[in-house]
């Protein structure tokens, strides 16, 4: 059992930065692949950005990718999200999820655990 709590959601303006965290219980996170997803009102819950267990590999969404950088300290058992650039499309609840199979994982419905998300909010 994993659980994960996300922090750093605040509002901003457009092309500020923020940098989100997630921690996480238990002594097995690092055998986790992790991924963030956000959610929008209205829209459904998307892919953001993931990590392999060693932190080797990342993928991001084509909307984020040269913007956002996913990284983990298995050592703190917490895995970020730096959000450079940031634009009003960009506000969402942000959350945090952990898979137990291997990356690379982009789908939500593959996560086994979730956070209870952080909001984002982006003003121009």
């Amino acid at each position: 059992q994993v659980q994960l709590v996300e922090s750093g959601g605040r509002w901003v303006q457009a092309g500020d930065s923020l940098r989100l965290s997630c921690a996480a219980s238990g002594r097995t996170f690092s055998s986790y692949t992790m991924g963030w997803f956000r959610q929008a009102p209205g829209k459904e819950r998307e892919f953001v950005a993931a990590i392999s267990t060693s932190a080797s590999m990342t993928s991001y969404a084509t909307s984020v990718k040269g913007r956002f950088t996913i990284s983990r300290d298995n050592a703190k058992n917490t895995v970020y999200l730096q959000m450079n650039s940031l634009r009003p499309e960009d506000t969402a609840v942000y959350y945090c999820a952990a898979a137990r199979i291997v990356f690379p994982v982009s789908t939500w419905s593959q996560y086994d655990y979730w956070g209870q998300g952080t909001q984002v909010t982006v003003s121009s």
